[in-house]
């Protein structure tokens, strides 16, 4: 690998990927701090992904509703996956296709 190339995540380890989302953090941290919401954003996006690629796809099923993390009460239905993406619609949006890293999708808690 050429010196200062970044690995993609589907090519890094669970260790990797836990030492990538570490130093993400803190930089989002620090973002946040001075106030740079966008550089803030991009980090969360970035975290996002990185957790995407510790999770199995297969324990995300089409057809499944699931809430959106850091959205409470906004939910997912999963139309198909491809990949670390859960292709689907929102319940309360405006019924257009999207695709949200699995990350950011976690089963309801049902009372």
């Amino acid at each position: 690998m050429i010196k200062g190339e970044q690995k993609r995540y589907s090519e890094m380890t669970k260790e990797e990927l836990q030492q990538e989302i570490a130093m993400l953090t803190e930089k989002a941290r620090k973002a946040e701090q001075m106030g740079m919401v966008n550089e803030y954003a991009v980090y969360e996006r970035k975290i996002a992904m990185a957790k995407a690629y510790m999770l199995n796809p297969a324990d995300f099923q089409p057809g499944e509703i699931y809430e959106i993390e850091g959205a409470p009460g906004e939910y997912f239905k999963v139309r198909y996956l491809k990949g670390v993406f859960a292709w689907g619609w929102r319940l309360k949006g405006n019924g257009e296709e999207e695709a949200l890293p699995i990350s950011l999708l976690r089963k309801p808690d049902l009372p």
